[in-house]
Formats: structure tokens, sequence, C-alpha cells
């Protein structure tokens, strides 16, 4: 079940040692890739459903739209760092971004930066407590349950086709 309230922030305020990785507003996977020299990604789940109420506004979908929702573990030396959620409309799997239906085990942040026609909003961040979606499922793919996690938005547009990305940060990052 999502907080209906959901509320995404323009600063991380209060985030601690996430900060630093969480205000990055570079490419998270080159970033990853320069630390670890065995950086993979690990698909979780791919599917067509509902995005979530709070991602609705910003890709403007409506409740009956359903997208290819993706969600994946980055991840270094078989731990988990970073769980990756991708909302891609079907309208914008057309075009330059036909391909990103079948990324597979390819960081979808490589193909987004790649093309310097893309355009990023704004990050925007939320701390996220158990009753969230994306907390839960995180946790189930780190195998523990912190207090919180944090976690990170934006959407990606190119010639009006739309995706929004969020990575929620897991603990290991700051083991890393």
């Amino acid at each position: 079940m999502q907080n209906k309230r959901a509320h995404w922030l323009k600063k991380p305020i209060l985030s601690g040692q996430y900060r630093p990785a969480l205000s990055d507003d570079g490419s998270l996977t080159m970033r990853l890739k320069s630390e670890f020299t065995d950086f993979s990604v690990r698909p979780i789940a791919v599917s067509y459903a509902r995005a979530f109420l709070d991602e609705m506004p910003a890709l403007a979908l409506s409740l009956r739209q359903t997208a290819l929702i993706r969600n994946v573990l980055l991840m270094s030396n078989q731990r988990a760092l970073v769980f990756a959620h991708s909302v891609l409309p079907l309208a914008s799997l057309r075009g330059p971004w036909l391909g990103l239906r079948q990324l597979g085990c390819q960081p979808l942040g490589e193909a987004l930066f790649a093309n310097p026609q893309v355009k990023r909003t704004a990050l925007s961040y939320q701390k996220l407590y158990a009753q969230h979606a994306l907390y839960q499922q995180a946790v189930a793919a780190l195998g523990a349950k912190p207090a919180y996690l944090w976690a990170r938005r934006s959407v990606f547009s190119l010639h009006r086709a739309n995706i929004m990305v969020t990575e929620v940060f897991l603990p290991p990052i700051l083991r890393a």
C-alpha cells in the first residue's frame, strides 16, 4: 500500500550520510561504475502495471493507464547498493526509446545519459518508511528492515516522451 500523501522534497533535508549520494545529479550508474569494478544490474521485476498515485501526475498518466515498471538492484560484489524503480509509460516506449523494453541487465542510466538531447527534471527526495510501497519492495530485495530508506527521483524527457526513475539508496552503499 502506498501513502497517498507522499511528499517529495526539493532538498534531502536531514539525510545525513546519504546526502552526498542523493545530491549528486550526475549519472548514478556512471558514479557506481567508477567506484566499483564489479558493478552489475540485477533485474527484480519487469511488468506492465499502473504507476503509483504520486508518480502519475508527473508522467501525465491516468488511473486507467498502465506503464512498463522496471525494478532492478544496482549491485557491487553481490551486495545491493540501490533499488531502482523506473516507470516507462507505453507512449514513451516508441521511437528512440523503443529498445528500453528489453534492457535486461543493462543499466537504464547509460541509455538516458548517453543521449545529450535527454532532459532531466530537478531531483526530488523522500525518506521512505515501512508503509511506503517502494520501501517494501526495496527491503524485500535487501533482506533487512532498516528504520527508513532515502530515495530520490526525477523525470527524463526526450521528444515529449517521459520516464520516471526513482533510486532508493540501501544501507550497504554507506559502507561501500
